[in-house]
């Protein structure tokens, strides 16, 4: 692995560890600083913060949706009660 891709997974590590609620409460005030546009760097910070929120969001409901998936599909899924009796037959 290269130290770019060391680098963003040091980080995708750190993202991970936030809390979305926290992270929510945040989202208005980058939205608010990223469609102010400037020729800052704070500006260019606004928009990656604001993307980094949008990611765990998008992230967590994916995650949310498959997990509900999954439950639907146990759910569904015949039961196969167990008779007593092995289900055999003769072979020659």
């Amino acid at each position: 692995m290269s130290k770019l891709e060391d680098s963003l997974n040091k980080i995708a590590e750190n993202i991970l560890c936030l809390d979305e609620a926290s992270l929510t409460s945040l989202w208005d005030k980058y939205r608010v600083k990223m469609e102010n546009f400037s020729f800052a760097p704070e500006w260019e910070k606004a928009v990656v913060i604001f993307s980094i929120i949008n990611s765990i969001r998008v992230k967590n409901a994916i995650f949310n949706e498959q997990l509900l998936n999954k439950k639907a599909a146990e759910k569904a899924a015949p039961i196969k009660q167990y008779s007593g009796k092995p289900t055999l037959r003769l072979v020659k």
